[in-house]
C-alpha cells in the first residue's frame, strides 16, 4: 500500500499518466545502474519538467503547456513534446516572441530569488538553459523514495 502511494506521488508531482509510468521504469530497469535513481533521473529530464526547474513556467502544468504551444526550443528547434527527453549539453530555451508573454515574463522575475539546479545553467535575461550534466540523486530535491516504487513493480 505505501509503495503504491508512493509511485502515485511521483505519477502527480510529474503529471504522467500510468501506461507512461510503466515505460518509464521499464527503460529504467533496462539500462545500467540503479533501477530508482534512473528512473527518476528519466522523469527530471522530460523537457516540460527542464523548463519548470529552470523557472520558466510557475507549475509543471504551465510548463507542459508552454512546451505544447511551442514556445520552447531545444537547441534551436521548435520542440512541442513534453515528455522530450533531454541531454546533457542541451540548450533549451523559450522562443524570442514568447517572452514577452506575460506568463514567461513573471515566471522569470519570480525565478531570481529561487536557486537553479545543480545540473543546468541558467540565463534568465534570455530566458534559457543549458543542461550541463545529468542530474544524480542528490541534486533532485523531490520528496520521493524510488526504492518502494522499485519494490512495486519487482514483485
Amino acid at each position: 500500500m505505501l509503495q503504491l502511494r508512493e509511485k502515485q506521488k511521483a505519477r502527480r508531482i510529474y503529471g504522467v499518466l500510468e501506461a507512461q509510468f510503466v515505460n518509464y521504469y521499464k527503460e529504467a530497469a533496462r539500462r545500467k545502474g540503479i533501477t530508482g535513481e534512473t528512473l527518476l533521473q528519466l522523469l527530471e529530464t522530460r523537457l516540460d519538467n527542464v523548463v519548470y526547474r529552470a523557472g520558466l513556467a510557475r507549475s509543471r502544468s504551465q510548463a507542459r503547456q508552454l512546451v505544447r504551444h511551442s514556445h520552447v526550443q531545444v537547441n534551436g528547434k521548435k520542440v512541442n513534446i513534453p515528455s522530450y527527453s533531454v541531454r546533457a549539453g542541451d540548450v533549451i530555451q523559450v522562443k524570442e516572441k514568447s517572452r514577452s508573454n506575460l506568463h514567461v515574463h513573471e515566471s522569470i522575475q519570480l525565478q531570481t530569488g529561487r536557486p537553479t539546479p545543480g545540473w543546468m545553467e541558467l540565463n534568465a535575461g534570455e530566458a534559457k538553459a543549458t543542461i550541463t550534466q545529468l542530474p544524480t540523486r542528490d541534486q533532485v530535491e523531490v520528496p520521493i523514495q524510488e526504492q518502494l516504487i522499485v519494490e512495486l513493480y519487482s514483485k
